[in-house]
């Protein structure tokens, strides 16, 4: 490390201010979102996207991707991203819901991203079984029993509507926000199906969700709570 001044013309750059909040990094910490659905997870994840970037530009990246692909060949695409982008990915979060793929695959992908993570970049299964759709009514209830994922949409509009958000359909670009004020109750209640589905591997842990993971990685960028 050299123990020279720093030079004139780099004074009051963004890399030579003095650390603000020790609980973000100096570093910029790059993240690779790639999800399998095209519509509402990109449209959720986009969101958080721009909160953070717009506060934290120099502290964190989000690359987000919806891929629309299988599980496996959606861990495939976000491996050739990772080796293309010359930042290199800190974590790469592989977001799928388990829908009717076999279970072989689903669980097959969790396993990979185990395995492949290193210290440079860590990979995560961001699984919801049967949708991310859970993981939205999550946050307005605690759902423990193994019901289809069509049957979640009427339970969210119910749940929209009470607070006045109107009926629930894929893609809204406004779920993030509209969610956000009861993150902490979904959180918690994601982390209560984990403990219920400990041991068991995700295509038998019906339901669950590890979308809560990803977001409690981001929370400290959020500024929530």
């Amino acid at each position: 490390m050299s123990l020279k001044p720093p030079k004139k013309s780099d004074l009051g750059k963004s890399w030579m201010k003095p650390r603000r909040d020790k609980n973000i990094l100096i570093c910029p910490e790059y993240h690779l979102i790639v999800t399998e659905g095209t519509e509402t997870e990109p449209q959720y994840f986009e969101a958080i996207r721009t909160i953070i970037n717009s506060q934290y530009r120099d502290k964190i990246q989000l690359d987000i991707h919806g891929a629309g692909d299988n599980t496996l060949s959606l861990l495939d695409k976000a491996m050739n991203l990772v080796m293309n982008n010359p930042n290199g990915y800190k974590h790469v979060w592989i977001v799928y819901d388990t829908d009717d793929f076999p279970a072989k695959r689903i669980n097959k992908t969790n396993e990979l991203c185990i395995n492949m993570s290193t210290e440079e970049t860590q990979y995560h299964a961001i699984w919801s079984n049967q949708c991310i759709e859970l993981w939205f009514l999550l946050h307005f209830s605690f759902v423990q029993s193994d019901i289809h994922r069509s049957d979640y949409w009427p339970k969210l509009s119910e749940w929209l509507k009470n607070i006045g958000q109107g009926e629930y359909s894929k893609g809204r670009t406004d779920m993030f926000q509209i969610l956000r004020p009861f993150m902490d109750f979904a959180i918690t209640n994601a982390e209560r199906l984990d403990a219920m589905n400990e041991g068991k591997t995700p295509a038998n842990s019906a339901p669950g969700t590890k979308v809560h993971e990803l977001i409690k990685h981001l929370r400290p960028y959020l500024k929530i709570g």
